[in-house]
C-alpha cells in the first residue's frame, strides 16, 4: 500500500469539501423600486376662493345610493355643499330634504381633467366627526376597461368611518380581491386627532406594487402578482374622488348621529408625482 498516498488523499478530500460548504448560493433579486419627481406634475393647491377649480374638478351628481346604499343627494357646484377659502377646499355634509334624499354633500372627480398611470398620489385632509360620516379621497379607472366595477379596479388612499374615531383605511379593490366576496386587501390604523388635525395620505403606484402611507409611514402593500386583470387592473389610467357620503352599507353600519350636521371634511391640497422610471 502506499502510505504517501494518504496525505494527499485526506488533503484532497478536505480540500473539495472546503470548497463545498464554501459555495454562496445568490440571493434573488430584489423588487424594483421606484422613484417619483420631486415637484407635483398635476395638483390643487386650494389657494383660491370660491367654487373648487373647474379645470380640475367636475361633479358626480344625484340621490341613487351610490352601490352602497348611502343617504345623501351630491349637489353640484352648490356652495352650501362645497367651497375653497382660506387655503382649503371643505366639502359639507347638511341634513336636509333635497331631491328625494335626507341629507345633501359633494362628490368631486377629475376624470377627463386629471387621468393618470402610475406616480404618486398624496392628499393632505382632516376628516369629520360623528357617527354616519364617511369621507373618502380614493381613484375609480376612466374608462372601466376590464367591465364594472370591481374588475376594472378601485384605490382607495384614505377613508374614515365616523363610529370608529381615528381609524383611517387604505385598500384596493379588483374582481379577485373584494370587500363583496370576502377577500379585500386593505389595512387600517388608528392615529391620533384623525378630526381636527390634518394628516397625509399617500399611494405610490407603479407597475410592481401599490404601497399605502400615513403621514409618510408605510401601512399597506398590494404587489402585482403578474396573474392577469382579475387580480392587477391597474395598468389603466384612473382619476381622483374626493366625496363626503351619509351612512351606507359601511358607513352606517352603527347608525347616523344627526345632531352632528352640518359636518366637514376638509381637504388642504392633492398632489401627484410623475413615476420617473416605468
Amino acid at each position: 500500500m502506499n502510505f504517501w498516498l494518504i496525505p494527499f488523499a485526506v488533503l484532497l478530500s478536505c480540500s473539495e469539501k472546503s470548497y463545498v460548504n464554501n459555495i454562496v448560493v445568490p440571493e434573488p433579486p430584489a423588487p424594483k423600486e421606484y422613484e417619483f419627481s420631486a415637484t407635483p406634475s398635476w395638483a390643487d393647491e386650494f389657494d383660491y376662493e370660491g367654487l373648487p377649480d373647474t379645470d380640475k374638478w367636475s361633479y358626480d351628481i344625484g340621490g341613487s345610493g351610490w352601490g352602497n346604499n348611502e343617504l345623501q343627494y351630491y349637489t353640484e357646484a352648490r356652495s352650501e355643499n362645497v367651497q375653497v377659502a382660506d387655503g382649503l377646499l371643505t366639502i359639507t355634509a347638511r341634513k336636509e330634504t333635497y331631491e328625494g334624499s335626507g341629507y345633501t354633500s359633494t362628490r368631486l372627480i377629475s376624470k377627463g381633467k386629471g387621468d393618470f398611470l402610475y406616480g404618486r398620489f398624496e392628499v393632505k385632509a382632516k376628516v369629520p366627526q360623528g357617527r354616519g360620516t364617511w369621507p373618502a379621497a380614493w381613484m375609480l379607472p376612466s374608462d372601466w376597461t376590464y367591465g364594472d366595477w370591481p374588475a376594472s379596479g378601485e384605490i382607495d388612499i384614505l377613508e374614515h368611518v365616523g363610529y370608529d374615531q381615528d381609524v383611517v383605511h387604505i385598500s384596493v379593490h379588483t374582481e379577485a380581491y373584494n370587500h363583496s366576496i370576502g377577500t379585500q386587501k386593505t389595512a387600517f390604523r388608528k392615529i391620533q386627532n384623525a378630526t381636527t388635525e390634518f394628516h397625509t395620505f399617500r399611494v405610490d403606484w407603479t407597475p410592481a406594487y401599490i404601497r399605502g402611507f400615513v403621514d409618510d409611514v408605510q401601512l399597506f402593500n398590494f404587489p402585482n402578482e403578474g396573474t392577469g386583470y382579475k387580480v392587477w387592473p391597474f395598468d389603466q389610467k384612473f382619476h381622483w374622488l374626493l366625496n363626503l357620503a351619509v351612512g351606507g352599507d359601511w358607513g352606517g353600519q352603527q347608525g347616523i348621529d344627526e345632531e352632528v350636521y352640518p359636518v366637514q371634511y376638509q381637504v388642504d391640497y392633492v398632489r401627484v408625482y410623475d413615476l420617473l422610471n416605468p
